[in-house]
């Protein structure tokens, strides 16, 4: 049996996305439908790997629902490690810039679990400025008809070229970690 690979993986996840979206219909007043936007601001953490080294900073997120449960947006991600060691003691700032397609479930009026995948880059200090792409999953739980909370769990695997891709999704990822509140306009 031939291995998946991560690439046939994330287009396999982006392609069914609107086969099943059309397949859902909801009228609940929670969350955002078709045409809508949402903002999210969070804080997020980032890991290796092996989950050895991590640094903490900020994200925000602008999204537009092409229907009910599909958003396509973009994210903004700054983050911020200061590394102690026996001869080393610096601080590093880096930043992510992505965009996203999400699709989201709807099993209750105020819960949305969802699943999706990003592709962008990221740079600055201490890090190889390079693409990634990603796979996240997480969920929304609103406590207003428009305001929700959030928590996210990214994979993001680099790469400097098309050919590294599916070498990175096992030698090179990392995890990023997202906790925030957003709204539906």
């Amino acid at each position: 049996m031939k291995a998946l690979t991560a690439t046939t993986f994330l287009v396999g996840i982006v392609s069914a996305a609107p086969i099943v979206a059309s397949a859902q219909d909801h009228s609940w007043p929670y969350g955002g439908t078709a045409g809508d936007r949402e903002f999210s601001i969070s804080g997020t953490g980032i890991s290796d790997k092996n989950l050895d080294s991590s640094s903490f900073g900020a994200s925000a997120d602008i999204g537009w629902y092409l229907r009910d449960p599909l958003i396509v947006g973009a994210r903004q991600s700054v983050n911020y490690a200061s590394i102690e060691g026996e001869s080393i003691k610096d601080d590093f700032w880096n930043g992510t810039t992505r965009g996203y397609l999400n699709y989201q479930f709807a099993p209750s009026e105020r819960m949305r679990p969802f699943l999706g995948g990003s592709l962008g880059v990221i740079y600055g200090d201490g890090v190889k400025d390079s693409g990634f792409a990603g796979l996240e999953l997480g969920g929304k739980y609103y406590v207003r008809e428009k305001t929700y909370l959030l928590g996210r769990v990214e994979y993001q695997w680099l790469f400097s070229s098309s050919s590294d891709v599916d070498d990175a999704f096992r030698d090179d990822g990392a995890w990023a970690y997202t906790l925030g509140m957003g709204y539906n306009f």
